[in-house]
Formats: C-alpha cells, sequence, structure tokens
C-alpha cells in the first residue's frame, strides 16, 4: 500500500510542477533548446507524460526549432520515454489491482487474454491511429501481463509516424506552409491504409483465437 501511495504523491506532484511551469519549459524550448538536445528530450518527456500542453503542439514546436530530422527524434524520443514510464508506473505499482478488476469481468478477460495473445501488433497498431487515446493504451497495456520489453518495442515503432507528422508540420508551418496540403494528403491516405488493415486483422483473431 505504501508504495502504491508514493507512486501516485509522485505522479501528482511532478504533474502540479508540469502544470505551473509548463508554458515556461515551451518558451525555454522556443528559444534556445536546439543548443541543449537531450535537455529539450528530457523536457519534451515531462511534456509528454503529463500533457498539460497537446503534445502535438510539442512536437510542432520542437520541428520548428530543430528541423523535421532531428525535430522528429526528440519528439519521438520524448513521447516514448513518457509512454515507457507511464507503463512502468502502472505496472509495478497497480498491477495486482487492475488485474483483480479485469478478472472480476469476465468479458473483460476474454477480451484481455485476446489482447495479450496478440499483444505486439495491438500496441503497433493503436500507436498508428492518432485518434486512440495514448494514455488508454500505456494503462491497459500495464494492467495486462504484456511483456515490458514487447511493450516497449511495440509502442516505440508505432508512435514514429505521428511523430514525424507533429514535427515535419510545425517545420512547414515556419518554413513553407504550402506543403501541408500534401502533408495532410499522404497522412490522412496513410491513416486510411492502417485502418483497413486493422479491420483486416481484426478478423482473424475472431475467427482463429477462439476462446474455451
Amino acid at each position: 500500500m505504501a508504495k502504491k501511495l508514493i507512486v501516485l504523491l509522485s505522479y501528482i506532484l511532478i504533474a502540479f510542477l508540469i502544470y505551473l511551469y509548463g508554458e515556461s519549459l515551451l518558451t525555454w524550448i522556443q528559444e534556445g533548446g536546439n543548443q541543449y538536445v537531450i535537455a529539450t528530450a528530457l523536457v519534451a518527456t515531462l511534456l509528454a507524460l503529463f500533457p498539460i500542453i497537446p503534445y502535438p503542439i510539442i512536437g510542432g514546436v520542437l520541428g520548428a526549432v530543430f528541423g523535421p530530422t532531428l525535430g522528429s527524434i526528440v519528439t519521438w524520443t520524448g513521447s516514448s520515454l513518457a509512454s515507457i514510464l507511464m507503463f512502468a508506473f502502472v505496472r509495478y505499482g497497480y498491477q495486482d489491482w487492475g488485474l483483480k478488476v479485469i478478472h472480476r469481468y469476465k468479458a473483460l478477460s476474454r477480451v484481455t487474454e485476446l489482447f495479450e495473445r496478440n499483444a505486439f501488433i495491438t500496441i503497433f497498431l493503436t500507436r498508428l491511429i492518432p485518434f486512440i487515446p495514448s494514455i488508454v493504451v500505456n494503462i491497459y497495456s500495464a494492467l495486462s501481463r504484456v511483456s515490458f520489453l514487447n511493450y516497449t518495442i511495440a509502442s516505440s515503432l508505432g508512435k514514429m509516424p505521428s511523430m514525424i507528422l507533429f514535427a515535419v508540420v510545425g517545420n512547414s508551418i515556419v518554413q513553407n506552409p504550402q506543403q501541408l496540403f500534401w502533408i495532410a494528403l499522404f497522412y490522412g491516405s496513410f491513416l486510411l491504409v492502417v485502418w483497413f488493415g486493422y479491420r483486416l486483422w481484426g478478423r482473424q483473431p475472431a475467427q482463429n483465437t477462439k476462446l474455451p
């Protein structure tokens, strides 16, 4: 119980500090973050872990400051580290509680078992679809029995396209706004392909992984 309380209070404290100083950190990135890449990546991690400021805005600022390539790397690093930290907080602080809740409801338990059988591809695909809340994927994965390594790899790989998008859009707004139409068209097409692929793949477990 003490461990759970410490984890929760630490999270609340850091969230409060980000709430107070989040805009100042964003201003620091805009004014001089390009001189301190590692420090900026750590700041981006905090801003992604406690999204007081929407992370697409953070990614756009990083793209404008660092350029599309390095901006994408820093944006992706911050988001990936934040999701891993969130996973660790929940997994090592509250998984036992979560599993009790999951197995209390038969339908949820069956869905979780299917998820665990196909965890890598499910996490990867849900990361490719940006309107699926990241925090939901983080917490549900942590409460399940998905391994830390599988989650880390699938989540980090799946985040790449959207993080690149945020940085490229931010850079284009500053450098070449005319590119935004083509970026939107390309990424919209990409999401359609991902969505249809996800729907197609989603039918397979239902047919081939029936639970007893």
